[in-house]
């Protein structure tokens, strides 16, 4: 392993957004065995320090592979398509309305029942979103529209925590 290598090298996985989630988990579970500090205690503390790094940068490309959207912002921004989400908030015109669409709906909604359907509806639009990225990603390889697709799905990551959170409130 070096330390400079990608997450996708590290693991070595291909760069696809279409990862199977079991040989992922697996390549994980042989690399944390491979770093863990305690394969280590015999050799002092320096080669502890060093396997304690190994294993959060092993645990910091999982938690990135694992995860889709990070997964997917994470290619573009190895293919040098920032994302740039805080600074970069321009979207398609018909993504903005059906944000705005889901907005009203949710300041709207009073009834568990009404949000659960609105919960719904946005998860669904997360799953096509989300194949649709794959393809734009993997078939594509066109890095601005994954990038600007990516900055949408984050706002869609944030609702649905808004959701969640109307969900509760809601006491459901």
């Amino acid at each position: 392993m070096k330390l400079d290598s990608d997450d996708f090298q590290l693991f070595d996985l291909p760069r696809r957004q279409a990862l199977e989630r079991a040989v992922l988990d697996a390549r994980w579970k042989a690399l944390q065995g491979e770093v863990h500090p305690d394969r280590f205690a015999s050799e002092g503390a320096a080669a502890q320090r060093v396997a304690m790094q190994w294993a959060v940068r092993v645990n910091e490309a999982y938690a990135r592979l694992k995860d889709p959207l990070k997964r997917a912002a994470y290619l573009c921004e190895l293919h040098g398509a920032r994302i740039d989400a805080e600074s970069n908030t321009a979207m398609p015109a018909d993504f903005l309305m059906h944000q705005m669409q889901w907005r009203e709906a949710l300041d709207e909604a009073s009834e568990p029942a009404a949000v659960e359907a609105l919960n719904d509806e946005v998860l669904a639009w997360r799953r096509d979103a989300l194949d649709d990225l794959q393809g734009t990603l993997d078939e594509r390889q066109d890095w601005a529209a994954a990038a600007q697709q990516v900055r949408a799905l984050m706002f869609v990551e944030r609702f649905a925590q808004d959701l969640d959170r109307r969900l509760e409130a809601l006491g459901q």
